[in-house]
């Protein structure tokens, strides 16, 4: 068996560098979903550890993940690592479960009611999320791209593009602010003062193991964050939150920042505070996108959606007695 310069049989490893322009069409969309295109079979985890060694160039140059392809850019894409076919673990039955949470779907865009606990996308030890299950179950859409991310603890409105003009179009909303993200959330604590705007800047770091942290640092990017208490049982606050900005773990590191830490978080929550919501019912992050208001990407009409909180957290706000006005 003749084996590849990376130590693989010649039929799992794609063994040239190739060096790719980006089309029109490709332009807007993270490096990571473009190599993912290119590098077929190759699992998300290895398109991450190229890209931080730096085997991936962009223009000569390095890129991180969150990169944005722009037209004409030459890509460098080295030889990979390629998973057959009867090695790959298909999605589980709750992933292709998944057109069963569709709030709004159209010819450029669908509207995803997200459960907690699963991944939008592959990756970081997790062999499939939410877009390669709408892949597997849709093989013949010609496009299916992220327009944004959720954590794989929060739940609800997730936006899935199924144009490429429809991704840019609501890529563009998201970084001028005209898409309104709002959030259900339960703090720490009774609220007082009425509604806050928490404007501090979020730097993300890398602690050992590879566990990523956020902190609120001076040097680091804006980020800006509305909350608006609903309504308080005294031990706890149930509070809409308004994304102005869409920073890695914001909510829950502005809210833990003002002493108000999200019911639920390990990252950066109270455990005290975690294991008195425990006795309520609570068995996960309290963080849910309840609703999202954006202007239609062919027609101009507005449209907002909106998805009440699972029956877990229900249960949560049932014990507590706190009703969602």
């Amino acid at each position: 068996m003749q084996l590849s310069a990376m130590g693989l049989p010649d039929h799992l490893a794609q063994t040239q560098v190739r060096l790719v322009a980006v089309g029109p069409d490709e332009a807007g969309q993270r490096i990571d979903n473009f190599l993912a295109r290119y590098l077929k079979g190759v699992p998300h985890s290895h398109i991450y550890r190229i890209l931080r060694r730096g085997e991936v160039r962009v223009n000569s140059g390095r890129v991180r993940a969150q990169y944005k392809v722009k037209a004409g850019d030459k890509v460098r894409i080295p030889p990979a690592r390629v998973v057959p076919d009867t090695a790959k673990a298909p999605p589980g039955k709750r992933l292709l479960a998944i057109e069963d949470h569709i709030l709004f779907e159209d010819a450029y865009l669908m509207v995803i009611d997200k459960p907690a606990g699963v991944a939008v996308h592959g990756g970081s030890g997790i062999s499939h999320g939410i877009i390669e299950a709408l892949r597997t179950v849709r093989p013949d859409a010609p496009f299916l791209e992220l327009v944004h991310r959720l954590d794989r603890d929060t739940s609800g409105c997730l936006i899935v593009a199924k144009r490429r003009s429809a991704l840019r179009a609501l890529h563009e909303q998201l970084r001028t602010g005209a898409m309104n993200k709002r959030y259900l959330t339960l703090v720490r604590g009774p609220w007082s003062g009425g509604s806050r705007t928490v404007t501090a800047a979020l730097r993300k770091n890398q602690l050992q193991g590879g566990e990523r942290v956020v902190t609120v640092d001076g040097t680091g990017k804006e980020a800006v964050t509305l909350f608006h208490p609903l309504t308080g049982h005294g031990q706890a606050t149930l509070v809409d939150v308004e994304l102005k900005t869409g920073r890695t773990h914001q909510i829950r590191v502005h809210a833990a920042h003002i002493g108000h830490p999200l019911a639920g978080d390990l990252k950066y929550g109270d455990a005290d505070f975690n294991q008195l919501m425990k006795g309520f019912g609570l068995r996960r992050l309290f963080l849910h996108a309840h609703r999202i208001e954006f202007t239609h990407p062919a027609g101009g009409g507005s449209i907002g959606l909106s998805a009440m909180p699972g029956q877990d957290l229900q249960l949560v706000l049932d014990n507590l007695g706190l009703v969602i006005p």
